[in-house]
């Protein structure tokens, strides 16, 4: 556990150094100013797509962007010879991406509140954003583990918003109403995070709607953070030169 929490501390010192820190505060100024302008002075179904497209891009952004700088820093060879596990070095990633994603979930919701009108459950909100981070975060070990590159990492993860993504925002915003399409979309990962994020802001799905997405994502991520955790020695070593 001592362990974990130097390494999270870490996290977040390197997401600072980095100037993750800065981008994050600099997307949410950006999210501030779509609602802003959006003309909608009760923002509630506006919310759930920002909260959802920040949850899984930046999820997936931020670990890439810190596992390249740390090869650029020789930081994967100290795991070889340091006391900490591989386990607590992916989930204290993951611990510090919620924490980014939290942080822009909570400022966006003070900002609806004072400036705008909001109905939401924000504790609903901030664990459906933790299990989406979670979930978005291992997809972003995978991304940069099959990615030669930081630009190879982020053309692949734009091809994942594109094929994953798009069509379920499209579908919240009613753009897409067919209901084989609609169907469909159960089969992927970010339906499941919309639908938790819809139930906290008090849109009506079925209870088994409700019960699928909740168990998709965590025995999804279940089962890719094992995988995350068996591919992690090969990628250290292939990127430390070991």
């Amino acid at each position: 556990m001592n362990n974990f929490i130097v390494l999270l501390k870490g996290e977040l010192q390197r997401m600072k150094k980095y100037n993750i820190v800065a981008a994050s505060f600099l997307t949410v100024l950006i999210w501030i100013g779509v609602l802003q302008f959006s003309g909608q002075k009760d923002v509630t179904h506006l919310f759930p797509i920002f909260i959802f497209v920040d949850a899984t891009t930046m999820s997936m952004l931020m670990i890439g962007v810190t596992m390249f700088f740390e090869k650029q820093e020789g930081v994967l060879k100290s795991l070889f010879v340091s006391p900490i596990n591989k386990n607590q070095y992916i989930l204290a990633k993951t611990f510090a991406n919620i924490s980014s994603n939290l942080f822009t979930l909570i400022v966006l919701y003070i900002y609806s509140i004072l400036v705008k009108e909001i109905h939401v459950n924000i504790l609903g909100l901030i664990g459906a954003v933790v299990l989406i981070a979670i979930f978005h975060s291992l997809i972003g070990f995978i991304l940069t583990y099959y990615s030669k590159d930081f630009t190879n990492m982020l053309i692949a993860m734009m091809k994942y918003i594109f094929v994953l993504g798009v069509p379920v925002l499209l579908e919240q915003l009613s753009i897409i109403k067919s209901d084989i399409i609609s169907k469909l979309l159960y089969f992927v990962p970010t339906k499941a995070s919309m639908n938790l994020l819809q139930v906290a802001s008090n849109t009506t799905l079925k209870s088994w709607e409700v019960v699928i997405s909740l168990a998709y994502m965590i025995i999804a991520s279940i089962l890719i953070f094992i995988f995350v955790s068996k591919r992690f020695d090969k990628f250290a070593i292939k990127e430390s030169g070991v």
